[in-house]
């Protein structure tokens, strides 16, 4: 397989990631262990979750599944903080108390000694970068974590904690974990850009579109998608011009003899920049199924199909609603 480098880290993972949003809500332990096995059988290495998936669910089934297995040295273990994990006023947010509290808590959920990669959620706009890079550097320092890194971070965020992390001696982020599918193109404009320049990873969340990509909505919304389960930011990213670009996209991925969620994930995996697209499978049929995506490549002809349906650095879905700081709205 053909393993990518992390940014500049040194670290090499394969080119699909594995994303846990579903653990625990709604994929039960059992499967949950399944899918984790599997994934490191087929050779996936980046294992990704979250302190706020499934209300911590994700992050202790993994933790069990790993000790059960006995294979946490095969596992580059990331996990993010930020979102409320709890009623306090610093059960939240990107503050030295918050981190430290949160990455004890983790600790304790995935029961392992160290975070291979840690990652600021979201941008906290309350509290100076300096003081998180601080809290950060503190923690990698003690051995909690390895690297760190942020999700959904605007392109100045990103070169704004580089900049302080280079002017203090701070540990410096090594990836960002953006956004990205044919239907949000928008980080292709600054981020994307910005990140091969300094050398940063870039691990896209919802390459399929949350299902969008692989034909799921073209006859309405299905009963067991996020977008009917939870709506509010979910079910605003399923747009009418969303819905319909995905269909167009299937009927070139069946043109082509490929299974759509493969091509959608193939696209994302092969686009430049990229160092590997989260996939957050459901059940192990799900993982099954675009497991061919690891040794396949992007043909120029399909690339350029795509680009014809949605233009480089454009979007036709809001991927980006759940960051304040986008302003523009699609859709």
């Amino acid at each position: 397989m053909d393993y990518r480098p992390l940014g500049r880290s040194g670290v090499r993972v394969a080119p699909i990631g594995l994303g846990t949003a579903n653990f625990g809500e709604p994929t039960p332990e059992d499967e949950t262990a399944r899918i984790l096995d599997r994934a490191l059988d087929a050779g996936i290495n980046l294992v990704d979750t979250a302190d706020g998936y499934g209300q911590g669910r994700s992050e202790a089934f993994i933790g069990r599944a790993l000790v059960r297995s006995g294979r946490r040295h095969d596992v580059f273990l990331a996990t993010k903080t930020f979102y409320p994990t709890g009623p306090g006023p610093n059960d939240y947010g990107g503050s030295r108390l918050r981190l430290v509290h949160a990455c004890e808590a983790s600790l304790r959920r995935l029961q392992t000694d160290r975070i291979d990669l840690y990652q600021l959620h979201r941008p906290d706009p309350d509290v100076p970068v300096d003081e998180t890079l601080a809290a950060l550097t503190d923690l990698v320092r003690q051995g909690k974590v390895l690297y760190i890194g942020c999700s959904t971070h605007p392109a100045w965020k990103v070169m704004e904690a580089r900049m302080v992390s280079e002017l203090k001696g701070y540990v410096r982020y090594v990836s960002e974990q953006p956004p990205y599918n044919l239907l949000d193109r928008r980080i292709e404009n600054e981020l994307i850009p910005m990140c091969q320049a300094y050398d940063l990873g870039v691990l896209p969340w919802a390459p399929l579109a949350m299902g969008i990509l692989a034909g799921r909505y073209g006859r309405g919304v299905p009963a067991d998608s996020r977008a009917a389960q939870r709506g509010g930011i979910y079910a605003e990213r399923v747009s009418p011009g969303a819905v319909e670009a995905g269909q167009r996209f299937v009927a070139l991925a069946e043109q082509a003899g490929l299974p759509p969620a493969q091509l959608a994930l193939l696209w994302v995996k092969d686009q430049p920049g990229v160092t590997a697209p989260l996939f957050g499978a459901r059940t192990v049929d799900q993982l099954e199924h675009i497991l061919p995506v690891l040794e396949m490549r992007l043909s120029d002809d399909l690339r350029a199909a795509c680009d014809e349906l949605v233009p480089p650095g454009s979007a036709v879905a809001n991927f980006h609603n759940s960051a304040p700081w986008m302003k523009m709205r699609v859709g």
